[in-house]
């Protein structure tokens, strides 16, 4: 089989030749600068660049010689920059960024984006390795009637201004990976819907207003939805022919359960996401529907593929209720797993070599048999994440393959 064939094959639960391997294929399965130059170093890969496709999570586009070192099969198709410039990551190693991204620099380090106020949007501190939030993204939306009046703002959650590529140049690369290798290709639309409103609101503002007065969340989530709505058909109709999977991403998951109570999940913020996502169902004519929702999301299994959802990505095995031959039992004839090889908040960055090996076989037997389940650690690769287990996770996956 080739890469294409064993994905596509998994994808519609048959047992492929040997195991899909995802090393870094998404934006949720990739890995940090840092970790990435590191495990470059590590294997003695000299030259090449390390470009930072997402600014925020500070991830790195994968070389091929990354990529065919570790029997990769995916390769991400996202918007990017057409233009790149020398820049540091917080270690000091080199990387490069799009032109356009220039965060401010304050005297303790910080670095941000910041809004029409001169306030911090999003931030890294000096002593973290990424970007987070720095408040509300949109902090005059007040009242559900001043949603409608920022629809231009909220269209800027899902493309940042840097990522300068147009689809046409997306149709280009997807078609000469589709003619120049047999990769199977992830498709990165967004859709965010839950996490955006949280963004938009701030999460704790988000949260309370669910509880004590839900009309302002609510509205914001439709029209959320709805504009994703008007965005997908252009999208779809330019790429799903070379794409495999299209992926969207909106965590409802905690460590401990979901985010919300399931019964409050299912009516203020499910309609948004099931219309949404229905609508991109009927439109997609070759590829899967691949949602990111990190946490324990267990309890909300049934509905998500009520809802459409084809693969679903990272399966957080440390969460609660998220033990992988449950998981696999219960659901894995009605959606794929992507994610799940190897646990990352505590055996890959903190683990032996063997201690990852063991656990790779572990979610291996659990989740490979009968087909269904792409390789893929548990979210992307921190820099705290020594490269002598990202060599043993990904030659055990690729030795019991």
């Amino acid at each position: 089989m080739t890469s294409r064939e064993r994905v596509q094959a998994a994808l519609n639960h048959i047992e492929p030749d040997r195991l899909p391997i995802d090393v870094g294929g998404t934006e949720v399965t990739g890995l940090h600068g840092i970790a990435y130059n590191r495990l470059k170093a590590h294997l003695g890969l000299a030259g090449g660049a390390t470009r930072l496709f997402h600014q925020y999570m500070q991830l790195a586009c994968i070389e091929e010689p990354v990529r065919s070192r570790f029997h990769g099969d995916v390769v991400r198709l996202s918007f990017e920059a057409k233009q790149w410039k020398p820049w540091k990551l917080p270690d000091g190693s080199p990387c490069e960024v799009p032109v356009g991204w220039n965060p401010v620099r304050f005297d303790d380090g910080t670095e941000a984006i910041t809004g029409i106020d001169g306030k911090p949007l999003i931030q890294r501190h000096a002593s973290s390795p990424w970007f987070s939030p720095a408040g509300p993204i949109c902090p005059f939306i007040q009242a559900p009637g001043d949603v409608a009046k920022y629809k231009d703002v909220l269209r800027l959650m899902d493309r940042s201004a840097w990522l300068d590529e147009s689809i046409d140049d997306l149709v280009k690369r997807a078609k000469s990976i589709r003619e120049q290798t047999d990769y199977a290709i992830a498709g990165v639309f967004g859709g965010h819907i839950f996490a955006a409103a949280q963004l938009v609101l701030g999460m704790e503002n988000f949260m309370v207003a669910l509880h004590a007065d839900p009309d302002l969340p609510v509205a914001l989530m439709e029209t959320i939805a709805d504009m994703h709505i008007e965005d997908f058909p252009h999208y779809v109709e330019a790429l799903d022919p070379y794409l495999d999977i299209i992926c969207v991403a909106d965590d409802l998951g905690s460590q401990q359960g979901p985010q919300i109570d399931p019964k409050m999940w299912r009516q203020l913020v499910k309609p948004s996401m099931a219309k949404l996502y229905r609508f991109m169902k009927s439109r997609m004519k070759h590829a899967k529907l691949f949602l990111h929702s990190c946490g324990s999301v267990y309890d909300l299994i049934p509905d998500l593929i009520e809802m459409g959802v084809d693969v679903l990505n990272p399966v957080q095995v440390s969460a609660a209720n998220m033990d992988t031959a449950r998981l696999k039992k219960q659901f894995g004839d009605s959606i794929v797993f992507w994610g799940g090889g190897c646990d990352t908040q505590t055996v890959l960055p903190l683990g032996t070599p063997g201690h990852v090996r063991n656990e790779v076989k572990r979610r291996i037997d659990d989740l490979a048999p009968g087909g269904g389940f792409i390789f893929a650690q548990v979210h992307n690769i921190q820099p705290d994440v020594p490269p002598q287990n990202m060599v043993a996770m990904w030659e055990t996956a690729a030795a019991l393959a």
